[in-house]
């Protein structure tokens, strides 16, 4: 628990979680006031009051890179090392922390997302009547955990802050989509892709798109949503374990 406060502290005494939170909901609320602003009245729907979750998970992955990144550039993880030899209970409490706060800052986006388009299009149906309804607002929080964790993963291998941001932004904004083009193979190795597998979670066959396939394309993974999320948790394990491992065997 006193690795989880130290953390905690470290965390909340700088401005950039403050910032990057802030920008995460702004993002996702405001483009979800914007496409409920611009769609015909009555026809909005749960899938598209969430549309701006991608953009926010980018800020998301940000936050968690520059919460170990920063912490090497000013030398503070060293000190920390210091006073506690063993990195692994560091860095998990650092992990916890981290996704704790992008889980917390996913829920908050994900309802306020739907708040605001009930009250721009009150005679849409934007109830949460079905487990898709549910999985496609709730899940959003469990994404930013688990995309937390991968972020701080990348911070512990790169170790500073533009190469790793650099890397997570190019990765989930274009090596996902664009791997798709590779001939022949392309769009069976997006299939299995962490993000891609991640978005059928949420969406599944896209239920919550009031029977309108409008928008962007489905996940086309093979596995069920629940599936999707073990997998997708199962991939920010197996980067921990990697980020960890690198951090323990190098100098601070």
């Amino acid at each position: 628990m006193t690795l989880l406060a130290v953390e905690r502290i470290k965390l909340f005494t700088t401005r950039s979680p403050w910032w990057c939170a802030l920008l995460t909901l702004l993002i996702t609320v405001g483009f979800a006031a914007l496409i409920a602003g611009t769609t015909d009245a009555g026809t909005g729907t749960v899938a598209s009051t969430q549309f701006g979750y991608s953009f926010g998970l980018a800020v998301i992955m940000v936050l968690a890179a520059l919460a170990v990144t920063t912490e090497y550039r000013f030398g503070t993880i060293r000190t920390t090392f210091q006073a506690v030899p063993n990195r692994t209970s560091v860095l998990l409490a650092k992990a916890g922390v981290v996704s704790l706060l992008a889980l917390v800052i996913g829920e908050v986006a994900a309802f306020g997302s739907l708040a605001v388009s009930m009250a721009i299009q009150p005679e849409a149906d934007l109830a949460l009547n079905s487990t898709a309804d549910w999985i496609n607002v709730v899940g959003i929080g469990p994404i930013y955990a688990l995309t937390a964790v991968i972020g701080m993963s990348v911070g512990l291998l790169i170790r500073h802050s533009a190469g790793a941001i650099s890397l997570l932004l190019i990765y989930t904004l274009a090596v996902e989509s664009l791997v798709a083009l590779i001939p022949n193979v392309g769009d069976d190795i997006q299939k299995w892709m962490p993000f891609h597998v991640a978005e059928k979670f949420l969406t599944g066959d896209g239920a919550t798109r009031g029977g309108e396939m409008s928008g962007p394309p489905l996940s086309s993974s093979p596995l069920s949503p629940g599936w999707a999320l073990a997998y997708f948790a199962g991939f920010a394990l197996l980067m921990l374990i990697i980020g960890i491992s690198t951090a323990r065997k190098r100098d601070a």
